[in-house]
């Protein structure tokens, strides 16, 4: 896609009861991805919830990314998963070898390095600016992504307090894109919240 990639990071407890007619309509404005960060359910409740949204994004032709539960992932034969590091380390080789792409979290450049070495196909960096999400931490900084994309060869996607008139700025520290989370789980229209990154 054109324009600056976003990934959606989903939250249901910001838009419950409406969440998958949320995530729906977040699909329908196709962003470069969708992460299903949903780690407070159970492994049974996340893959019954997951096989709800992997049937949504496929009716919008958005990939749709598993977080932490690997098993989850394997029975619905997603190809993709998001990984905070700590979950990665404690996986095998042949647990990820079906995998074709695996994002990992990470918050230094050690993790960083970590992750590539571990098999990560892209990296979350974050939290660069404040957030909701993390309420009462400063962000790490537009210096600290830059060291990250410098530090890897990997793809680093922003997170944490992203913009539109940001996004000048993470491109120049080498970012790959960025990703979403109240911003469009929130949205009324999530259309109009992505068109703006669409056509940078």
């Amino acid at each position: 896609m054109s324009g600056f990639p976003i990934l959606c990071v989903t939250d249901r407890t910001l838009c419950a009861p409406r969440f998958l007619a949320q995530v729906e309509a977040i699909a329908a404005a196709r962003p470069a991805g969708l992460i299903l960060r949903e780690k407070k359910l159970s492994e049974a409740d996340y893959q019954a919830l997951a096989s709800d949204v992997l049937r949504i994004c496929k009716q919008y032709e958005v990939p749709c990314i598993l977080h932490t539960f690997v098993g989850a992932a394997q029975a619905l034969g997603v190809k993709q998963i998001h990984l905070p590091l700590p979950v990665l380390r404690a996986q095998s080789k042949e647990a990820l070898s079906g995998f074709a792409q695996i994002g990992v979290s990470c918050h230094s450049v050690a993790e960083a390095f970590e992750a590539q070495a571990l098999g990560a196909t892209y990296l979350t960096a974050g939290h660069i600016f404040l957030t909701t999400c993390k309420p009462g931490l400063p962000g790490r900084g537009l210096d600290f992504l830059r060291e990250v994309t410098q530090a890897v060869s990997l793809p680093v996607y922003a997170i944490g307090g992203i913009t539109v008139d940001r996004v000048p700025e993470l491109q120049a520290a080498g970012a790959a894109g960025a990703c979403l989370r109240s911003s469009l789980m929130l949205a009324p229209d999530p259309a109009a919240e992505l068109c703006p990154y669409q056509e940078v």
